[in-house]
């Protein structure tokens, strides 16, 4: 502990840049601030400050700032989930899931979460991948239903779920009257697809395989709503991809050769996680997996990403 306390002086030191202000700020006086920041340096093997006429942060001092400030921070997450675990205090999980999960799939979570763990609230808030990766990183949420790929620099991942995907087109497309089709027949076709901020990762897998495999869309118009999206391939402005028919009497779903896939797996912070972001990463694997065509993949998270979306069984 006197380590982190050494960090907390040093980090004070480092804001006033003035040792006896920062004594005033802690409630000492300042030679033993600056023998506690000196014995720091000597353990660190580093010289953090220059005093001269003014105290300056060194080099090394700017790279102990920005690595103390971080695990200062963690560490103050961390003691207070312990304290609120052994309070019984621990009654919500902040998780992210993409705006494009159907609210069945929603509701199946929130069920079989509230059965698992049903002292701790779950606050589901829809977010993009990107934006789900951005939170997490800042702390501000516990968990998030990822796109895959994406950049697991500091997370830990759930299982990863693997769903096969088809293509919606409009009902009189000549293509309709096809059982299924290769990527290769949407030749001259448009694409209807999210955004790529919504996504990077996914959205260049996918459309890499698409050229890969004969695909280049002639256009391609984007829609963060599945609603929007309809009205786009009904009108005549591309092809989408999903995973099941939908209930629309004027577009038909067909399955697709290619053995095209997405996939998505729950993230969460490595470091201090929630004690409960695990288990909502197992049970929405199970609720994903038991929508009778996805399966959960045990394949290592650095497979190339176009990878995650051509499967060649």
């Amino acid at each position: 502990m006197d380590h982190l306390r050494s960090l907390r002086y040093f980090l004070v030191v480092a804001e006033e840049l003035h040792f006896g202000r920062a004594a005033d700020r802690l409630g000492i006086a300042q030679p033993p601030l600056s023998q506690r920041v000196k014995r720091l340096e000597a353990e660190l093997g580093a010289k953090l400050f220059d005093r001269g006429r003014r105290v300056t942060l060194t080099e090394a001092g700017e790279v102990l700032r920005a690595e103390a400030r971080d695990l200062l921070s963690r560490w103050d997450r961390m003691t207070a989930l312990v304290a609120k675990a052994e309070r019984g205090e621990l009654d919500a999980l902040r998780a992210g899931v993409p705006p494009e999960l159907p609210g069945r799939v929603l509701a199946a979570i929130l069920t079989r979460f509230a059965d698992a763990c049903p002292s701790v609230r779950l606050d589901l808030q829809e977010l993009t991948t990107a934006e789900q990766t951005r939170l997490l990183a800042d702390r501000s949420l516990d968990a998030g239903l990822l796109q895959l790929p994406v950049d697991v620099v500091g997370l830990d991942l759930g299982p990863t779920i693997d769903t096969p995907l088809g293509v919606v087109l409009p009902r009189d497309s000549p293509l309709a009257r096809q059982a299924s089709l290769y990527l290769a027949d949407l030749a001259g076709e448009g694409l209807v697809h999210a955004p790529r901020a919504a996504a990077p990762g996914s959205y260049d897998a996918l459309l890499r395989t698409c050229w890969d495999h004969g695909f280049r869309p002639a256009a391609i118009r984007h829609a963060r709503n599945p609603e929007f999206a309809l009205g786009l391939v009904l009108a005549g402005h591309g092809v989408a991809f999903e995973p099941s028919a939908r209930k629309e009497p004027r577009v038909v779903w067909r399955p697709l050769e290619d053995h095209l896939h997405a996939r998505m797996a729950f993230a969460w912070p490595s470091s201090s996680p929630h004690p409960q972001a695990a288990t909502l990463a197992e049970v929405a694997a199970e609720v994903l997996r038991d929508d009778g065509i996805s399966r959960i993949v045990t394949e290592p998270h650095t497979a190339r990403p176009w990878d995650v979306f051509y499967d060649r069984s």
